[in-house]
């Protein structure tokens, strides 16, 4: 007999099926203050106790364990996040399970690149690289985007910051060969990545200030241009280098925040990598170390 076969959506609902099971089954009743009892066939909580915690229907959260077709909320699956006791990594799998979007939750702690990301940014030797946070300042880099970009650390607050140095930044801006097509997708990006933070008091102020800074920003950001964030080729006029070529890219950081690694890969063209290896022998010792 041929074997029965499950459309990718049943597939995906007995899946979340049977990861909820498995999260309820290792939750002890006594870590969620409910009274053990004397007479419990099967480990963990019951299908009415998470149904009871979470505040929906035992038949309901039943069908849901069974993989029918029910389809709960964002709301629904935030309660059972919390009656569940999952932590950030399995919260992120039920959302995924279920097809919905996890809401997002504006990160209130300073940000903070960890030692192996460090690591790996240094290693880099011959291809810029820095890290960038949640509002694109720029938290880490390496000795070779100093080379070519300068020195960050000479940057404080808001001017260490991308969108202001591509729009107020005037050696930022003769970097860059196609400096209005190359500004309008940064803005582009940017706006598309900042709609989770509309309102956050650092965005607010960081638009208002270059509103003020940027004639180009105050005539564009008005529009609502929005894309994805920037990758391809990147034309570079540096001061004593000449012209460069850069193929760069984003990495997201699988951390749960939203910092980003942006690297420049020198290209052949233009003697671009020999042009990158002079700039870093005559970089001065002291800022070889970023």
């Amino acid at each position: 007999m041929d074997a029965p076969t499950h459309s990718p959506e049943d597939s995906r609902r007995r899946e979340l099926g049977a990861f909820l099971r498995s999260r309820r089954e290792r939750l002890s009743p006594s870590a969620t203050g409910i009274a053990a009892g004397q007479r419990r066939r099967t480990p963990g909580l019951r299908r009415e106790e998470v149904a009871m915690i979470a505040r929906v229907g035992t038949t309901w959260y039943t069908w849901l364990e069974q993989g029918r077709d029910v389809r709960p909320s964002v709301e629904v699956l935030t309660a059972l996040c919390g009656a569940l006791r999952l932590d950030a990594a399995e919260k992120r799998h039920l959302f995924t399970l279920a097809g919905r979007q996890q809401p997002e939750r504006r990160a209130v702690t300073p940000e903070k690149v960890d030692g192996p990301l460090l690591h790996m940014l240094q290693s880099l030797v011959l291809q810029p690289a820095y890290v960038v946070g949640r509002r694109w300042d720029v938290l880490a880099w390496n000795p070779a985007a100093v080379a070519v970009f300068d020195d960050y650390g000479l940057l404080e607050g808001d001017a260490r910051n991308i969108v202001h140095m591509v729009f107020t930044n005037p050696h930022h801006r003769r970097l860059l060969v196609d400096w209005e097509q190359l500004a309008r997708s940064v803005l582009a990006s940017f706006r598309a990545e900042s709609a989770k933070y509309v309102g956050d008091p650092d965005f607010e102020r960081l638009i208002e200030l270059m509103t003020r800074s940027s004639p180009e920003f105050r005539a564009w950001w008005p529009q609502r241009d929005v894309a994805r964030r920037l990758s391809g080729v990147k034309h570079i006029r540096h001061p004593i280098a000449g012209a460069m070529t850069f193929e760069h890219m984003s990495l997201s950081i699988d951390d749960g925040s939203d910092m980003r690694l942006i690297v420049y890969t020198p290209l052949a063209e233009q003697n671009s990598i020999a042009k990158l290896q002079l700039l870093l022998e005559a970089l001065p010792a002291e800022r070889r170390s970023a």
